[in-house]
């Protein structure tokens, strides 16, 4: 009992210094940072991807992912959005961001700020703006980002398969992951709550359907009519067909994840995860019963919080000339 207790203590110490690290630089980012050198940026970012997603709905979610994968890998400083180098396979090349999409979205929005702007605004900030216009294009809350990142120079692929949380996490590897980067529990179940839109390939959760524990088993965790209906869409080893992830709203920023995760049809064992604990399950309860009464306003305060993770700010990174280059 003493060695559990001097176990956690150590662990919620090492917490606290990783949570103190990823927001150090939190408090140097404002709203209208780019008030008096790029006045018009985020009116530019914001028509930039408008443009895109009035085409191409399904982007919104993949933008809103690639904002979370890029903070929870070194912080919210661009490093997804780096291309990989004959020396080096970069964030993009990891497993987990193979599906991600829009990256052209990003660099036409950095286009059009450098033709108006050149220098000035960051390939983070603008990740971070584009994720938060995709969200609002898709009828979900709008808020004000505090901006002034600047962007990293580092992207290896292998930090990102060690910090992003993967669909087929626990409960406890979700808070734990979530409180190394300062969120808190209720941080981990808002943004889950971004799943309300988005598709996702089988190949990610076949595993509930089809040989759950190595025995040819189905997730006891999983409504049994919702997998049958899921294995009519994915068969074993199924690597190209997706599946919407809020089924019938999946364009639609909205509360019913919260009501889809209540019935036991979370598609991945990370949404089951969710009722697994106390202060989550309640919360993923309430929003269900209520309409998602302060689910807006949670996602939003939660989004920003996200978007402070460890940041460059100041001196510190650069601003990247193309997103996906860093500077010579």
């Amino acid at each position: 009992m003493a060695s559990y207790k001097l176990y956690s203590l150590v662990l919620l110490q090492l917490l606290l210094v990783l949570s103190a690290f990823e927001s150090g630089n939190a408090h140097s980012l404002k709203i209208g940072f780019y008030k008096r050198t790029c006045p018009s940026a985020e009116t530019v970012i914001k028509k930039t991807t408008y443009q895109y997603i009035s085409r191409a709905p399904t982007l919104a979610a993949s933008l809103l992912r690639m904002h979370f994968h890029d903070c929870f890998v070194r912080g919210c400083d661009g490093s997804v959005l780096l291309n990989s180098t004959t020396n080096n396979q970069a964030e993009k090349a990891a497993i987990p961001n193979l599906s991600l999409t829009g990256f052209n979205v990003i660099n036409a929005a950095k286009s059009a700020v450098e033709k108006i702007c050149p220098g000035v605004v960051s390939c983070a900030d603008i990740l971070a703006l584009v994720a938060r216009d995709a969200v609002a294009l898709s009828q979900g809350p709008v808020w004000e980002v505090p901006t002034g990142r600047r962007d990293g120079n580092v992207s290896t692929a292998l930090e990102a398969l060690t910090n992003l949380p993967p669909p087929f996490a626990n409960i406890t590897q979700l808070k734990l992951a979530f409180a190394a980067k300062g969120l808190n529990v209720k941080d981990l179940v808002v943004l889950s709550g971004g799943h309300t839109i988005g598709r996702s390939f089988c190949a990610a959760f076949t595993n509930r359907l089809y040989n759950f524990t190595g025995r040819g088993d189905t997730d006891p965790t999983l409504d049994p009519r919702y997998a049958a209906a899921l294995r009519k869409k994915c068969k074993p080893n199924d690597f190209t067909t997706r599946v919407e992830m809020d089924p019938g709203s999946f364009k639609t920023f909205d509360e019913d994840y919260y009501t889809i995760v209540a019935k036991r049809r979370g598609l991945f064992q990370s949404d089951a995860a969710l009722l697994d604990d106390l202060e989550t399950k309640t919360y993923v309860k309430l929003q269900a019963s209520t309409h998602g009464s302060t689910f807006a306003k949670d996602f939003a305060q939660s989004m920003v919080k996200m978007g402070n993770i460890g940041v460059l700010t100041g001196k510190t990174g650069e601003i990247r000339k193309h997103c996906a280059l860093v500077n010579l």
